[in-house]
């Protein structure tokens, strides 16, 4: 066989492609943690003295539609975005 044919049938194999990239939840958990949790700390301290004297679930009513709107809109995206590779490691190729 010539070397021509025997490159040309190397490059009609595809290359060993690797594995998916599959979502990361420990990794994903950690970083919504590390975002929602200064978030949540910092709602309290504003909203605390503005509702000083109502019941904790009217504060929390209060505060839960902003940090769920913050993390919909705002907070996951940008961490898709600015963290995608560490959200989304290649796994290995499936032994089968």
């Amino acid at each position: 066989m010539s070397a021509r044919a025997a490159s040309a049938l190397a490059s009609d194999v595809p290359a060993a492609a690797p594995g998916p990239r599959i979502l990361s939840r420990p990794r994903f958990a950690m970083l919504v943690f590390a975002g929602v949790y200064p978030l949540v700390t910092a709602l309290l301290y504003l909203v605390a003295p503005l509702t000083r004297g109502w019941t904790f679930w009217q504060q929390t009513l209060v505060i839960v539609p902003i940090v769920v709107v913050t993390m919909v809109w705002g907070l996951i995206p940008f961490l898709h975005r600015r963290f995608s590779a560490f959200l989304h490691p290649v796994r290995g190729p499936a032994a089968g």
